[in-house]
């Protein structure tokens, strides 16, 4: 159902040429359907912020309960940010201040990038542990994106991450362990695109006594919630990205191994790429290493044959995940945005899932 372009935010007109239901404030106000305000505290770097943006909304768009969307994007002043970027975010972005006097349904936390395995030591460590703390007090449920799944499990569950041997990089198949409302409709088997150093492992989750919900044919988590079912729900993939998302970051592992800041080519993402298209990259490989050992300037990428070509095997499970998030806000919030449940819910146990 429609999100609401309550700003002039520039992923609005971009998903409404998409075919994605965008309705004006003045339309929206006329119609007798309740409202629904989602935060997104989004971390991503600048290269990727707009395009996070986008992901996210399309999937609160897409997504099926009768109501209207509000989306509400922010951010952390300690994350390094350009000019072009920190303008952006003037212009189209709320503060946490804002937010916090405001109130949310639901909230979405981006990943991040860091460097090195340690959270706890990132300028944005305290600024985000402040707004998850938050929103444990005063927000419905909050759904962490990949690095936001670390955080969380680190400060509140005392389960750090560690380190893997080789990233986990591809697209990935997954089986559902648990039937659960965030699931229904899903199929027992499907695809999530994962891009990651660093993981919590199954046992970590038990520990924490979480409900896991899928994980990967290589024992991956993808998808688990807190013990209640509701109130946080983890990603560790990202069933957010575009089919194009990977190839993003192929070329951008490219171009760093091309500058000279990558000592090795990097290697395929799992799963992701055809034989024809392989074939094409290693073509691109060859000439491409050819030319850097006769000091000449690299072949220009190959990404135009190859964009068209990329199949996306992830989307329809997210919408649906997504989907049935939202329809679960929609069932137990409150009207009022100050208040997280209707006055019958348990705050403990608002889906009645424990024993």
């Amino acid at each position: 159902m429609p999100i609401v372009a309550h700003n002039q935010l520039p992923a609005f007109n971009r998903l409404q040429q998409e075919g994605i239901k965008i309705l004006q404030p003045g339309v929206a106000l006329h119609q007798d359907i309740r409202e629904l305000h989602i935060g997104l505290l989004n971390m991503m770097p600048d290269a990727a912020i707009s395009a996070t943006e986008r992901q996210f909304f399309r999937l609160i768009g897409e997504s099926n309960p009768i109501a209207q969307f509000f989306v509400h994007p922010f951010t952390l002043d300690s994350l390094p940010r350009s000019e072009k970027a920190k303008q952006h975010i003037d212009t189209y972005y709320e503060t946490f201040e804002e937010i916090r006097a405001q109130g949310l349904d639901g909230l979405i936390v981006t990943g991040a990038n860091v460097e090195g395995n340690e959270l706890s030591n990132q300028d944005f460590w305290e600024p985000l542990i402040e707004v998850f703390n938050w929103a444990h007090e005063n927000v419905c449920s909050t759904l962490c994106s990949c690095l936001a799944t670390h955080a969380v499990m680190e400060f509140r569950y005392k389960q750090q991450r560690f380190p893997n041997k080789n990233k986990i990089w591809g697209v990935y198949p997954h089986k559902i362990l648990e039937s659960h409302p965030l699931v229904r409709g899903v199929n027992t088997r499907f695809d999530v695109p994962h891009s990651r150093w660093n993981s919590i492992s199954e046992d970590q989750f038990k520990s924490a006594n979480l409900r896991i919900l899928a994980k990967s044919n290589a024992d991956e988590i993808h998808l688990a919630t807190s013990e209640d079912g509701l109130r946080t729900v983890f990603f560790q993939g990202h069933p957010e990205y575009d089919n194009i998302s990977l190839l993003k970051e192929y070329k951008r592992e490219v171009m760093l191994f091309i500058q000279g800041k990558r000592e090795d080519y990097p290697p395929f993402p799992d799963n992701y790429f055809n034989q024809f298209e392989q074939a094409i990259f290693r073509e691109y490989r060859y000439l491409t290493e050819k030319a850097l050992e006769a000091n000449e300037q690299a072949p220009d990428f190959p990404e135009h044959i190859i964009i068209r070509r990329l199949n996306n095997t992830w989307h329809d499970t997210a919408d649906e995940i997504v989907s049935n998030w939202m329809g679960l806000i929609y069932q137990v919030t409150h009207k009022d945005r100050n208040k997280m449940f209707m006055d019958h819910i348990d705050p403990e146990n608002p889906l009645g899932l424990k024993n």
